[in-house]
């Protein structure tokens, strides 16, 4: 009988090509990962994996072992799982992801909710920074474009932007009224993506597409971002829902200009992998969807509405 830890070795190894890859991901020292190889090619009695460069191959043996490895490591997965469902409680490490601008406050205050009603449950949360190629076992809120990948995608919600400045820079530089004076400003660069251009919507006068002046300061996350535009570095596009957000915890500290135009419309979005997923997967799915802030479904009725086509259009 083999160990299991050393077929869930083999497997890694054999997918990233990489012992470094693999530890990263298995979260075991280089030495043992190193010897669960070692072992597991003594009991099977022969070399599995060839050296050659900077990678990592399976031999003919080892991928032929390698097909037989993954299902039996699958059986295993879907015995636990099997055995999970008959739990009443939600147990298990679950595993999320939360792009940067959700992971302080709202998505803190939905998983502490979760972790409240499972007692026997883990769990460990990454910030994402850049949108996830694949999904093999964790659950992601992301915002902004999901490039394709090995993953379900449900959109959540969209969240709106406007044009932010602080009422110290409006008032030693003036508050634009129009998108052709933000080239009179320094502009609060977003995760360089500003750099190709702006384009701003009115709901009368159409698109605008702006290419602002940048300043010395750009930023990756938004959170830095407001802090630039609260100390009145500049002005910046910022989505509504976190601006909103800042203001009741620290009114006063920038205000909204133009306040009819409004950048593209960005969305909220739920990733997670193909498959049946573990029960407390599921379960945080169902949780997490019923927390979904109003503001991002975007109803009628309220003051920033997007329709099907994408179009920005306050409401009437």
């Amino acid at each position: 009988m083999y160990d299991l830890r050393e077929l869930e070795a083999f497997a890694s190894v054999v997918r990233t090509g990489s012992l470094t890859a693999s530890c990263r991901e298995l979260d075991l020292a280089k030495s043992t990962l190193s010897r669960r190889i070692r072992q597991l090619e003594e009991a099977v009695g022969q070399p599995l994996l060839l050296r050659q460069s900077r990678r990592i191959y399976p031999n003919d043996a080892g991928r032929l072992f390698y097909r037989y490895s993954h299902e039996i490591l699958a059986l295993v997965s879907q015995g636990h799982e099997a055995l999970d469902e008959l739990r009443e409680g939600v147990t298990g490490v679950l595993e999320l992801r939360c792009h940067e601008a959700f992971v302080r406050g709202w998505f803190a205050g939905v998983v502490d909710r979760f972790m409240g009603e499972h007692e026997g449950l883990e769990v460990s949360i990454r910030t994402q920074q850049q949108s996830p190629e694949a999904m093999t076992d964790a659950v992601c809120v992301w915002l902004g474009s999901v490039p394709e990948g090995n993953f379900r995608c449900d959109v959540l919600g969209h969240l709106t932007q406007g044009v932010y400045g602080s009422p110290s820079y409006f008032t030693s530089r003036g508050c634009p009224q129009s998108p052709s004076e933000l080239d009179q400003h320094t502009w609060i660069d977003m995760l360089g993506g500003d750099e190709q251009g702006v384009e701003l919507n009115h709901p009368v006068n159409g698109p605008w597409p702006i290419r602002p002046r940048t300043g010395r300061f750009s930023v990756d996350q938004y959170c830095v971002q407001g802090d630039a535009i609260a100390a009145g570095r500049g002005v910046g596009l910022m989505p509504h829902w976190l601006a909103d957000r800042r203001l009741d915890a620290h009114p006063g500290q920038f205000e909204l200009c133009m306040p009819e135009w409004h950048g593209p419309v960005l969305p909220v979005s739920l990733l997670y992998p193909h498959g049946i997923l573990p029960r407390r997967s599921r379960m945080f799915i169902q949780h997490l969807r019923a927390s979904v802030p109003p503001a991002w479904r975007l109803a009628s009725g309220t003051s920033r509405i997007v329709p099907e086509s994408g179009t920005y259009h306050p409401a009437q």
